[in-house]
């Protein structure tokens, strides 16, 4: 990455209250304590606009806590311009993808790698449940997910 130059990651999910704001908040946590936040624009959406405005689940915000991490996130779903400013869209589930990748054909000059954030998960877990209708276990588990995940992430070359 040329210097100064900033890259930006858009973690998404189908409502923005679960798997993308902990994957938002995870990474964040990471850029900071890499002291590296000057290199990095990182936000979360949703292919949906069922919350837009909405804060994250409170299982989810107490799951982050539990981490001491904090988001004042509030829902938002993909726009068109998100696929020309964002460098990388990373997704949660096949369905995700999909959708996505349909969106993006509509939108000439796109920029964004769209992928999932599964694939970069060093113990092969591909696809990152949706804990909505789960427990507070599976919210750890998306957590401890996504902490793997954004940490191969982070350290790829970009």
């Amino acid at each position: 990455m040329a210097a100064g130059e900033a890259k930006s990651v858009l973690f998404v999910c189908l409502g923005n209250i679960c798997r993308s704001p902990i994957a938002e908040a995870v990474f964040r946590k990471l850029v900071t304590e890499g002291n590296i936040e000057n290199k990095w624009v990182i936000d979360s959406g949703a292919v949906s606009d069922w919350n837009v405005g909405r804060s994250p689940d409170a299982r989810a915000l107490s799951c982050l806590r539990n981490h001491d991490i904090q988001t004042g996130h509030k829902a938002r779903q993909v726009t068109k311009d998100d696929f020309l400013t964002f460098d990388y869209m990373l997704c949660m589930d096949e369905s995700n993808l999909r959708d996505l990748k349909r969106k993006s054909n509509s939108v000439q000059n796109c920029k964004s790698q769209i992928e999932l954030l599964g694939s970069y998960d060093p113990q092969k877990q591909l696809i990152i449940e949706d804990p909505y209708y789960g427990t507070d276990e599976d919210f750890e588990t998306v957590y401890q997910q996504c902490l793997r995940c954004c940490k191969a992430f982070l350290e790829k070359p970009h």
